[in-house]
């Protein structure tokens, strides 16, 4: 008798835990899942992806929540770590969504991390953002040029950053000759050169060397011999800041001075501590400068300093405005719904954010919008020019 008696009283207790926890969350809590580099090749990245990543959602939930079809929700926030690995993207995307439940994903970052993951995505109909994959093939069908459904980004793609890259290597700099070093495993660094080299030629440049490398590799002496021998008034290394000051470097002890340029994968202040002066006065293209900021930026990066002490690199930036993308979205489709979300953000047709205006075209999950270029000086990143689409 005491034994049934107490297993009923255990399983009041229980009843009465899980009323209590559905009350306090389950019916006002949106899911939203987060997939970030926090392990790997770039763990920079997927520090600032998480940081700006909390702070979106501890501004709304401080707040008293998000407001939804009139009914005030708190966001519960689920990151799951990729570790620089294409298949854990792929298996971290699944995870949220048929464990989780997440209404939508934001990230990947790097490109060769955000496509298989977008995959996922898109065959389980549900919303990705990515804040920092610029590959065109995210958003797109397989090897096609049909857009997927259920992908967008908050950055732009790698043929304007290319075109941007070329363009200011010609007109700014006055190179009619360049190389270009990059890794032929990486989506990302692969698309980018490909880009630039097509551009610079295009407007009459000439591209003297396309040297490749593999992810991973340390030695890139033989390349940088022989793009020394073509004799280019600038090399492009359209590589991630974990890479670049060795290239940097090794290419100085060869005697190779001419300016090095590079695109949003430098953006990291890693580089600076990596590079030191070896970097100094070389240029890149990115999404936004902190020094060149809107009011709107201004407010973020003074939020985020006084939260972690740094100032916010374009991937804090960017994921800022992912989960601003994210936060219109659902009170734009009125309902905690994923299809209803997805419906709502293929709508929107601008949104002012920490890195820009961005406009998106009916059926595009790419926005049109500016690039700049930044400078290495000293410690710090300075804005040195705009450059619109």
């Amino acid at each position: 008798m005491k034994k049934g008696l107490l297993l009923f009283s255990l399983l009041i207790i229980a009843s009465f835990l899980v009323s209590a926890c559905a009350g306090a969350g389950g019916g006002n809590v949106i899911k939203v899942g987060g997939i970030g580099e926090l392990t790997g090749d770039i763990p920079a990245v997927g520090a600032s992806f998480k940081n700006a990543a909390e702070m979106a959602v501890a501004n709304i939930n401080n707040a008293g929540g998000l407001e939804v079809g009139g009914k005030k929700y708190q966001i519960q926030l689920i990151i799951e770590d990729n570790a620089g690995k294409a298949d854990q993207s792929a298996s971290a995307a699944q995870k949220l969504i048929t464990q989780n439940n997440v209404v939508a994903i934001i990230g990947p970052n790097a490109s060769r991390y955000a496509i298989p993951a977008a995959e996922i995505a898109e065959s389980e109909k549900v919303m990705l953002i990515s804040p920092w994959s610029t590959n065109p093939r995210t958003t797109l069908v397989g090897d096609t040029d049909t857009p997927k459904k259920y992908v967008f980004r908050a950055c732009f793609i790698d043929p304007f950053q290319g075109r941007v890259v070329a363009k200011f290597a010609m007109e700014n700099l006055g190179a009619k000759k360049a190389a270009v070093l990059y890794d032929v495993a990486s989506d990302y660094n692969k698309g980018i050169a490909e880009f630039f080299k097509q551009t610079f030629e295009e407007i009459g440049g000439q591209v003297v060397a396309f040297e490749t490398y593999t992810t991973g590799d340390k030695d890139f002496n033989a390349q940088l011999t022989k793009i020394k021998e073509t004799d280019p008034d600038v090399v492009f290394l359209p590589n991630y800041y974990s890479e670049v000051p060795l290239q940097i470097q090794q290419a100085h002890r060869l005697g190779i001075t001419v300016p090095f340029l590079g695109s949003d994968s430098w953006g990291s202040g890693e580089l600076i501590t990596l590079c030191g002066s070896d970097c100094e006065g070389y240029f890149f293209s990115t999404h936004y400068a902190p020094d060149n900021a809107s009011p709107e930026a201004v407010k973020f990066i003074e939020a985020y300093k006084a939260k972690y002490g740094s100032t916010p690199d374009d991937v804090a930036a960017l994921t800022y405005d992912a989960f601003g993308l994210l936060w219109q979205a659902l009170q734009t489709a009125g309902k905690v719904d994923r299809q209803a979300v997805r419906d709502a953000m293929a709508t929107i047709p601008k949104f002012d954010g920490v890195t820009g205006t961005m406009k998106f075209e009916e059926g595009s999950g790419d926005p049109i919008k500016s690039a700049v270029i930044l400078q290495v000086k000293g410690d710090s990143f300075v804005f040195y020019a705009n450059a619109n689409p």
